[in-house]
């Protein structure tokens, strides 16, 4: 074994410091205000190779991988003072304390709270099987949240996680560990201080987390990380909030890959339809008719792996980058169908080829496969079907032929979009078996993790490389840490239950708070018997909310989840989708959010409420954005729905239910009635809520012509509107429409309206609804011209110009034609005397 018990000399290098520790010299970066990288350097070569970081300080063999991803930044400023028990680092936030005898490094904010220090003796060690080990002092009351993609609680306080992806269908949403994802990140939040602190491991290989779940006598309280190989390596990201803690980690990471609006929309998909004998295509296209038929919105069909099932000598076998043409008897034209009808069609492509695959010799001279661990024969492994060998995406030329293959078998019939699936590597047992990476040479143990990060990155390239105006959409079951760069991700293959539905909420917050803002769950189910009635009710009702929304199954009683295979429930199921439909501009406007600040779009409620302890371990209400308190109903049979409304530390703040308006004070707990319809939705105060007034029905031919804005100006208030095509990449050269809303709160309401952007603005009617439960207006102004009041509904529903003030509601209604420039609208609610007048 390899222990740090002592440290000698702290000295400045160039641009870091080293640290003679007497088993491993350890380094320290400054590498922004807010981050610190302590790296302990095990492996001894330094290696800056990496597939996850964007932001560096230092040259990496992946810079030109990562090129169009990747920006050099100096690092930060700081001085070293060393002395003999003691080095001090003092950065412009940050402060580094080296103690030497004992060894440990402690990290302070600049008011000297502590936010990270080593355990003495345990900190920094290699144990007898190479495993490299980091272990960090916590408290009692620490709270942890994030680690990708995890079941259970949210709160991950005294759990041990393991971090080795593999395929886990069918998988206990509340116990089963790991599942899909490898993003070795994680918050602590400390409830003393109430402050946040980020710990990002930059490790590929397989690794565990103890969070407090053991314990010994002889040390203060801990938390560890183990990683099969690899230097520790840790980024530590100073807050104080969360919210700061995720933007500086997808700095490090990215950003969220801005999706095609279609993304957003109900995507469908089910085994069943490409896995039907022959005409996959009319059932597939029958299915869109279908939902037209039943006035449900949809934009996309995920189509599983039966397309490319083909006759082998073994029989049908999947085969990627081959048709069947009984199923698909021309995939050309049906794909030009299904773009006509508005559908985008995202086709499953797999990593694996089995040893009858139809292209395999010709892959196998392209030297396309991972290596055996002792031959240079290709490793092999189980996989669909049989024996498969599997394609090593750390070689420049592979990536070429990936692309290559990716065009000729699907992008050149029109496909726009690919689902990357089963790129867990989890079947490769010889986890010795040899990887190219980038020439230095690594194991598939300790690299499986980044190919599903770099197959979304090929399939976006070769969208791109053939049609340079289409915006690409990747789809994708696994990940490693910055895979929100490429596509959008799901919680994989989930067991049909209520557990499910409830405990894959706080696995969606998870992803989120782990930079991933485009994740969801198979929404009625993946796998088991079909959703009974009040479960797929409650499941699409709350999927609505999801970044992806998907209804996918392969149910084990030969049903197949559909919105109307309950005829009684259907419209439950049709209004719920409507409205997701109808809040587009809401639910785009955070997508362009996350795009820009990697903030999430499904919000816990302990990150919008920090201040407040009681949300700490709330993983089922979430915030949807700044403005909307979601409390779906996921208790089967449920009558009443509990729900606490934060303290917020602003006494001007209140709730209000979305529907009846009804207000509510923070800092308590309310019960409500509820029925099979009821999507509990409350109001925050200075919400901005944009919908769009039209309903829509397919956001590929369909756009929003009446711009609906919800609003609650009891505090100021900002909110930026984002819109563009949604479909093509001619927004990164100014073809997108900013419209940026700053409410003023006062016995004047001021409404500022302001553009940016050459998108054609499609809005032609604006509609502000704005809660004021007090009292009605005096009169309202738009850019100082007095606009009609109407005290009679039908008048003013008839008026293009006008305001009412809604009794019921207790909320002003403008509206009037969009002027698509900036303009002002003011509200007077100030005091008037008719009698004394």
């Amino acid at each position: 074994m390899k222990v740090c018990y002592k440290a000698g000399a702290v000295t400045a290098q160039n641009h870091y410091y080293s640290i003679a520790a007497d088993a491993v010299e350890i380094r320290v970066w400054f590498l922004t205000d807010d981050i610190i990288r302590i790296r302990a350097g095990f492996d001894g070569d330094w290696d800056e190779a990496s597939y996850s970081l964007v932001t560096t300080a230092w040259e990496s063999r992946t810079d030109e991988l990562m090129k169009d991803y990747r920006k050099r930044i100096p690092v930060a400023e700081s001085t070293l003072v060393d002395g003999e028990t003691r080095a001090v680092i003092t950065g412009k936030k940050l402060r580094v304390e080296v103690e030497k005898d004992p060894f440990r490094i402690c990290v302070y904010d600049a008011e000297g709270t502590m936010l990270h220090a080593d355990i003495p003796e345990l900190a920094y060690r290699e144990d007898s099987n190479r495993r490299r080990i980091h272990t960090s002092q916590i408290e009692d009351d620490d709270y942890f949240y994030g680690f990708g993609e995890k079941g259970g609680e949210i709160n991950k306080a005294e759990k041990y996680m393991n971090m080795a992806p593999g395929d886990a269908m069918g998988y206990n949403a509340k116990e089963t560990d790991s599942l899909y994802k490898h993003i070795p990140f994680y918050i602590k939040l400390q409830r003393g201080t109430k402050k946040a602190v980020g710990y990002f491991y930059h490790s590929t290989a397989e690794c565990d987390f103890n969070m407090g779940r053991e314990k010994r006598n002889y040390w203060h309280r801990y938390s560890s990380f183990r990683a099969d190989a690899g230097d520790v390596d840790l980024f530590l990201i100073a807050g104080p909030s969360i919210g700061e803690v995720i933007e500086r980690y997808t700095d490090l990471t990215g950003k969220s890959v801005l999706l095609p609006k279609s993304a957003f929309g109900y995507l469908g998909s089910s085994m069943y339809y490409p896995e039907l004998p022959e005409n996959c295509d009319d059932a597939i296209l029958d299915f869109i008719d279908t939902t037209r038929e039943e006035g449900i919105p949809v934009d996309g069909f995920q189509l599983s792996s039966g397309y490319c099932a083909v006759e082998t000598e073994q029989g049908i076998k999947r085969c990627s980058f081959t048709w069947n043409y009984k199923r698909f008897k021309d995939p050309a034209d049906w794909f030009a169908k299904m773009k006509q009808a508005g559908i985008v069609v995202s086709p499953n492509v797999k990593p694996g080829m089995l040893l009858v695959h139809p292209l395999l010799e010709e892959m196998k001279e392209k030297k396309m496969f991972v290596l055996d661990s002792t031959t240079d024969e290709p490793g092999i492994g189980t996989w669909w079907g049989g024996t498969g060998i599997f394609v090593d995406f750390t070689k420049e030329e592979n990536r070429k032929n990936w692309k290559e293959y990716l065009k000729q078998g699907l992008i050149q019939y029109g496909c726009e979009s690919v689902w990357n699936d089963n790129c867990e590597y989890d079947s490769m047992v010889d986890k010795d078996a040899r990887v190219y990476f980038e020439g230095k040479g690594s194991t598939i143990g300790t690299m499986k993790p980044v190919m599903s990060n770099l197959m979304c990155q090929l399939s976006n390239e070769a969208v791109t490389e053939y049609n340079p105006s289409v915006r690409p959409f990747s789809v994708c079951r696994s990940g490693h840490a910055g895979i929100q760069r490429y596509a959008q991700v799901w919680a994989g293959d989930n067991l049909t239950c209520w557990d499910t539905l409830k405990y894959n909420i706080a696995t969606i917050l998870g992803m989120g708070l782990s930079g991933v803002a485009n994740h969801g769950c198979d929404v009625g189910g993946f796998y088991g018997v079909s959703p009974e009635p009040e479960l797929f009710v409650r499941w699409v009702q709350n999927g609505i909310f999801m970044p992806r929304f998907s209804i996918h199954s392969t149910n084990t009683d030969n049903t197949v989840t559909e919105p109307w295979m309950y005829t009684d429930k259907k419209q439950y199921i049709r209004d719920a989708i409507k409205f997701r439909y109808r809040m587009i501009p809401y639910l785009y406007s955070l997508e362009s959010r996350a795009h820009e600040t990697g903030l999430p779009i499904m919000e816990p409620m302990f990150m919008a409420f920090q201040n407040d302890p009681k949300t700490y371990n709330e993983g089922v209400d979430f915030m949807w954005g700044d403005s909307l308190l979601v409390a779906n109903v996921v208790e089967k049979g449920a009558k009443t729905r509990s729900i606490y409304l934060p303290q917020t530390g602003d006494e001007n703040v209140r709730f209000y239910d979305f529907y009846t308006r009804e207000e509510y004070a923070p800092g308590q707990t309310i019960e409500v009635p509820v029925d099979i319809s009821s999507i509990p939705l409350y109001i925050k105060s200075g919400a901005i809520i944009p919908m769009a007034e039209n309903q829509i029905y397919n956001l590929m031919h369909e756009t929003v012509t009446g711009l609906h804005i919800l609003m609650a100006p009891d505090v100021d208030s900002e909110f930026t509107v984002y819109d563009d095509d949604g479909k093509t990449n001619e927004y990164q050269n100014g073809a997108y429409l900013k419209t940026n809303i700053k409410v003023t709160a006062g016995v004047r309401t001021c409404v500022d309206f302001t553009y940016e952007g050459n998108y054609e603005n499609t809005v032609d009617t604006m509609y502000l609804d704005v809660v004021h439960r007090e009292k009605a207006p005096f009169y309202v102004q738009i850019d100082g011209v007095e606009v009609p009041h109407f005290l009679h509904r039908r008048k003013f529903e008839e008026a293009q110009t006008g305001w009412y003030y809604s009794q019921s509601l207790k909320s002003v209604q403008v509206k009037y034609p969009n002027p698509k420039k900036d303009h002002h609208v003011m509200i007077s609610f100030e005091v008037f005397d008719m009698i004394g007048m």
